[in-house]
């Protein structure tokens, strides 16, 4: 049987990133690329769901891990900000793309902070010579100050983080590059503890048309209702086929 996920390194700043790429069995299928949240890894669940989707539907799919996560080199307290994950995103695209198995047709796919780092890409992606066709983005914070319940404690992974960690890392206000935004569906619960609905909300307002706003009643960050999770699995790969034209013209509604 003929090998669809294949284990990719790339570098970003001197820093040695992996990742997966997932190949449909198709020559130079369109591309999307994920960026996962402020502790999350390649490995995350919406990554691992949408990497069966997308490829299944004739769509290649590349999940990495940033600086400091997962797999990749770094140390997650000295190098992680929006920035820096902007840097890692971007080295990510052009080393796929660079590959030359699939088109220059681009999506892209973010969550809680992958979301940010989509938003902060959107500029320099379209910059490049690629077609940048569209973004799906669940619970995305554009403006810093108004996440809530900052994870400070420690975990298995990392020691705990100092508020200063975050004030010199993690301060951003990047609610003026959502206009640039165009083809974008977002997902965000209302319920959600950590990054207030608002922010999806002023995402909504500024992007171009078309976009699509898909607010979960009584959703919380991580998307944990089932119900909630069909509904983005469903939504999400339509709204990637309409992106690159396979599906229908008109963006689903």
């Amino acid at each position: 049987m003929e090998k669809t996920a294949h284990d990719i390194e790339f570098l970003s700043q001197g820093f040695l990133l992996k990742g997966v790429l997932h190949l449909p069995k198709i020559k130079h299928p369109p591309l999307v690329v994920g960026s996962h949240g402020l502790e999350g890894s390649k490995d995350s669940a919406k990554q691992l769901v949408l990497a069966n989707l997308l490829v299944k539907n004739k769509i290649a799919f590349f999940r990495f891990d940033h600086r400091g996560c997962g797999d990749s080199q770094g140390t997650f307290i000295t190098d992680t900000s929006l920035e820096k994950r902007t840097i890692d995103f971007i080295a990510a695209v052009q080393h796929i793309l660079d590959l030359g198995v699939t088109r220059q047709d681009l999506a892209v796919f973010g969550s809680s902070m992958g979301g940010s780092t989509c938003i902060n890409a959107w500029e320099t992606l379209l910059k490049m010579d690629v077609r940048v066709c569209g973004a799906v983005l669940c619970s995305a914070p554009v403006k810093s100050r108004t996440i809530e319940n900052i994870p400070t404690d420690a975990t298995d992974s990392r020691p705990g983080l100092p508020l200063s960690f975050f004030k010199k890392n993690l301060l951003f206000n990047i609610l003026d590059k959502a206009q640039h935004l165009s083809n974008v569906l977002i997902f965000h619960g209302d319920a959600d503890n950590i990054v207030p609905v608002s922010n999806a909300r002023d995402i909504y307002h500024r992007a171009k048309e078309p976009k699509r706003l898909i607010i979960h009643t009584n959703g919380d960050h991580q998307m944990t209702s089932t119900t909630d999770q069909r509904q983005f699995e469903q939504e999400a790969m339509a709204w990637f086929l309409h992106c690159f034209n396979q599906g229908n013209q008109v963006p689903p509604q």
